[in-house]
């Protein structure tokens, strides 16, 4: 499934080690938005790094979640390219 993760969190340190481990789980599209393509059980992972990463008082990170119709029906507008499931994967 499509999942897109947006953070805005203020201090620099925690932001950039959110940032590190986010690009194990996926691709970064704008500088505090991933797309990422995951299954249930890699969703399960990415969510505890986020709990461990960021201060729940001061940081906030949103996971917006898309069934597989809606993420083939996104629409790109400019440079870039989609986040598309690789044919391969590398263990």
């Amino acid at each position: 499934m499509l999942i897109v993760v947006s953070y805005d969190i203020p201090d620099d340190r925690r932001r950039t080690r959110l940032a590190h481990a986010l690009k194990d789980f996926g691709r970064r599209v704008q500088y505090s938005v991933f797309e990422c393509r995951l299954t249930e059980a890699e969703l399960g992972s990415l969510r505890l790094v986020v709990l461990q990463e960021i201060e729940t008082d001061e940081d906030w990170v949103r996971i917006y979640r898309f069934c597989t119709d809606c993420g083939e029906r996104t629409e790109l507008f400019g440079s870039g390219t989609l986040t598309e499931d690789p044919d391969l994967y590398i263990l």
